[in-house]
């Protein structure tokens, strides 16, 4: 038996930190429906938001990796399996033979314009809710735990791509 959410009125006195988890997901689903509903129901859900950033402002993969403040390591699985799944193509980068280039497929761009159209909606209906202020305020806040964690852990601040 699974228990029904709290109402808005109950979420009062829930801490912060459990609101963020518990809301960590509503992108992502609305995200998942509008690739489903695109033909592309197999981009991995750690995947989403890598194409979605490349397809929205044309970050590199390495951009990217910096904003979610993870190591390429750990993203290495899931880059892969957008390769497999014909969602990224590796080329070797002219600049420097080195290193290889991971660009948008056309299915990429497919699926990053799916994710740009379930984030603008949800975004309006976020806007509809509380306000632009009120967004922009939930993003100094968010922006600023971020650079409390950097600082925690010694780390520089991700920044521009």
């Amino acid at each position: 038996m699974s228990a029904s959410p709290p109402t808005p009125a109950n979420y009062a006195n829930v801490p912060l930190p459990a609101l963020l988890y518990a809301s960590r997901g509503t992108y992502t689903d609305a995200v998942q429906q509008e690739q489903a509903k695109a033909g592309l129901p197999d981009v991995p859900a750690s995947g989403e938001f890598l194409l979605s950033a490349m397809e929205w402002s044309g970050a590199t993969v390495e951009a990217v990796v910096r904003w979610q403040g993870v190591s390429k390591q750990a993203v290495s699985q899931t880059v892969e399996t957008l390769v497999v799944r014909g969602y990224l193509e590796r080329a070797r980068d002219p600049a420097d033979r080195r290193r290889v280039k991971l660009t948008l497929t056309e299915r990429g761009h497919a699926a990053g314009n799916a994710a740009r159209r379930a984030i603008e909606r949800l975004d309006r209906e976020l806007r509809g809710r509380v306000g632009t202020r009120a967004i922009a305020q939930a993003r100094e806040t968010l922006i600023a735990l971020l650079e409390i964690k950097h600082r925690q852990r010694g780390a520089a601040t991700p920044g521009g791509a």
